[in-house]
């Protein structure tokens, strides 16, 4: 289908909604035409690029003369928002005020729009050179444009420059965009060098080396949902994917012959994986985008033609819709759905019918008739039961998001573990993040707590990217309750989790918060000492499955607060290796939060050999802080015998909650703690910085 807005500034995109076509996924074509002044003979005016908003289903373009257009393809609807007189060069939708998107223009401006009013809300200025791209942060509150020579940071709640980075005049820049979900900006340059930036601080984090031989003339980037991987292409048919977490180039994937260059290259987000992109769009010097598994490395589908080729394209947040602009000026939308029906399509059924004699197909005697009748009964029964169990594997299915915890729980009792490819993605889908952006950068603005100002003392940590990242993560922490100002354990006890989500923040706080709210149940009841009520219910059952050891352990004088406390507060990450950790916390996570304490009991009564054969009360102490040769599996075997062995008047599921996940849109309320106690600490910290400062003065 076509349609020409030629003369037409609002209306129906179409009348009937057409079927995206088989054998390309096209389903619509946008074109404009004028009349020439001194011909009279209509030309093409050529639309210049496009963007998707968050929605999945708007996106705003512009034409060569300036002329800007929303689509809103749920709707059916098109509008003509502005005349701006001026070529566009760049867009990005505002993450934050939805209705919100930034232009850039042919006079180096950059101006920021409401699409529903179509009202011109701000007008920015910086740029000495026309600005070729725009990333906006997560939250909303922040912009980067890019342009040859510089790259400026916006503050898009005053839309006033935060931030400028000038470049050597022999060293041109390429790009500049924030990672998704995190405070991370990537910088790319025209010598090949890749550098990370911290938002807040504006530092260098880290930097990608330079791949040996010969110049990959690296020319564009693209970044997975998750913020771990990042893809280059340049001017060659080699891709090059880089691992984040640990800055290193994992894979170097070669494109067909017929790739020279590549010009654009954009991952698909896929509705399953939700962040684990794998496919990836890769747009070459021949007009046509191809489309790649980067795990499988094998080609997937293609969109574009030599004849019409594609100058760019722009992928919807969900993955529906692709927006290309061609050689020839038009826009063209595809259907994700189209292109990838033959990749969605079922396997062959397994079952197949046999047919031959009609009479004996037909034939039916007494004893037929019982038995299908029976049969019938029998399978009516079982249609019941299967309709409850689907049932309840839906309810399942959507309460982890697209996930069958059922399926879930059996690759744990399987395997053990979890796929360590998905096992971010897992977590927080088990977990429910809400992803709370806005109030999270509300806690990360009120800048680091006064508990953590000094956390390089407290904790060092010899890298001191994790160090910024561990020290901004619990200064939220202290930021969303006093409570989690006062800890002296909360560094050890947060650190594996950022070291694991370094690169997200936002989830690695609401992972560490919903850990703390859920299986940090009644931890903090008797603060400042350690839960005594919960090391109780840790020796009760130590005391009932294995009487032997804790008699020995009595007698030593070794208390539940150093055979228990020192596992709890460290996550375990002291006495496990990063495997053994991962794979005790994948099953953590699964179960109830009961779960956590009964490990504790489970890594005593596996340990009971060489903690009889202790004597001194430092061997004790040493034990429970330092690896020690004990085997995962049989820990977690040994678990979940305790969680069915122990009885009932001793189970701590029966004194805890069940998982609650994190509110969405605000933190909850967490005031589980002697608030006098805290109140106390935070004024004495507080006077103590006062007499500091005074004395500082003088």
């Amino acid at each position: 289908m076509e349609i020409d807005l030629t003369d037409k500034e609002k209306g129906k995109i179409w009348h009937r909604k057409p079927n995206p076509s088989k054998d390309d996924g096209l389903m619509l074509k946008i074109k404009r035409t004028a009349a020439s002044a001194i011909s009279g003979s209509s030309r093409a005016i050529y639309f210049m690029k496009a963007c998707f908003g968050s929605d999945c289903e708007r996106f705003v373009t512009g034409d060569h003369q300036g002329h800007l257009y929303t689509f809103n393809l749920s709707k059916n609807r098109f509008q003509l928002i502005q005349k701006t007189g001026q070529p566009c060069t760049a867009f990005a939708f505002n993450l934050l005020r939805k209705n919100e998107f930034l232009v850039a223009l042919g006079d180096y401006s950059l101006q920021c729009f409401d699409a529903e009013k179509g009202e011109l809300v701000a007008w920015m200025k910086g740029h000495e050179s026309a600005i070729h791209s725009i990333s906006v942060h997560s939250s909303g509150r922040y912009a980067v444009t890019t342009s040859a020579e510089t790259t400026h940071l916006w503050d898009l709640d005053t839309f006033q420059q935060k931030h400028k980075l000038n470049i050597k005049e022999d060293v041109g820049l390429l790009q500049a965009f924030f990672l998704p979900n995190s405070d991370t900006i990537i910088t790319c340059f025209r010598d090949d060098t890749i550098f990370a930036w911290d938002l807040h601080s504006m530092s260098c984090s880290y930097q990608l080396p330079v791949p040996p031989g010969k110049s990959p003339q690296y020319r564009t980037f693209a970044a997975t949902r998750d913020a771990r991987y990042l893809v280059a292409g340049g001017k060659s048919r080699f891709l090059h994917l880089w691992s984040l977490d640990s800055s290193k180039l994992i894979r170097v994937i070669e494109m067909p012959a017929k790739v020279k260059a590549v010009k654009q290259l954009e991952f698909l987000p896929d509705s399953y994986q939700k962040g684990v992109d794998q496919i990836l769009g890769v747009l070459s010097q021949d007009g046509i985008m191809r489309f790649i598994n980067t795990d499988l490395c094998k080609l997937l589908f293609d969109i574009g033609s030599t004849e019409a080729g594609i100058k760019s394209v722009t992928v919807g947040v969900g993955g529906r819709h692709i927006v290309a602009v061609t050689e020839d000026g038009n826009l063209q939308v595809f259907s994700v759905q189209a292109l990838a029906a033959d990749l969605n399509k079922p396997p062959p059924p397994l079952m197949k019918v046999v047919t031959g004699n009609t009479l004996s197909d037909t034939l039916s005697t007494e004893s037929s008739m019982r038995r299908t009748m029976a049969s019938s009964t029998h399978s009516s029964s079982r249609a019941k039961s299967s309709a409850a169990k689907d049932k309840e594997n839906k309810e399942n299915y959507d309460e982890l998001g697209g996930l069958n915890k059922e399926k879930l729980l059996g690759i744990l009792k399987g395997y053990g573990e979890y796929p360590a490819k998905y096992r971010m993605f897992i977590w927080r889908k088990i977990l429910n993040l809400p992803e709370n952006f806005s109030a999270y950068a509300a806690l990360v603005d009120k800048g680091a707590h006064p508990a953590y100002s000094k956390l390089h003392e407290i904790y060092p940590i010899k890298s001191r990217k994790l160090l910024r990242i561990l020290q901004r993560i619990l200064s939220a922490l202290g930021h969303w309750s006093p409570i989690f100002g006062e800890i002296q354990y909360l560094p050890s006890f947060a650190f594996p989790f950022v070291k694991l989500f370094q690169n997200n923040h936002l989830v690695c706080f609401e992972l560490i918060a919903s850990i703390l709210v859920n299986w940090g149940q009644h931890w903090f009841e008797y603060f400042p000492n350690p839960p005594i009520n919960v090391l109780g219910m840790i020796e009760n059952m130590l005391a009932h499955h294995d009487p032997q050891l804790l008699q020995h352990l009595v007698r030593k004088g070794v208390t539940s607060e150093i055979y228990a406390w020192p596992l709890l507060e460290t996550v375990f990450s002291e006495v496990l290796t990063q495997e053994e950790w991962l794979m005790l916390w994948d099953n953590v996570l699964s179960n109830h939060p009961a779960f956590l304490l009964i490990a504790a009991v489970a890594y005593n009564t596996c340990s009971r050999g060489p903690l009889l054969k202790c004597s001194e009360l430092d061997d004790f102490k040493f034990f429970f802080h330092h690896r020690n040769a004990v085997n995962m599996k049989q820990v977690l075997k040994e678990t979940y015998r305790l969680m069915e062995a122990t009885p009932a008047d001793l189970h701590p599921q029966n004194t805890l909650d069940e998982f609650t996940p994190l509110t969405k849109g605000n933190y909850p309320v967490f005031n589980k703690f002697p608030k006098f106690i805290v109140d106390y600490q935070v004024q004495e910290r507080e006077r103590i910085r006062q007499e500091e400062l005074d004395y500082l003065r003088q």
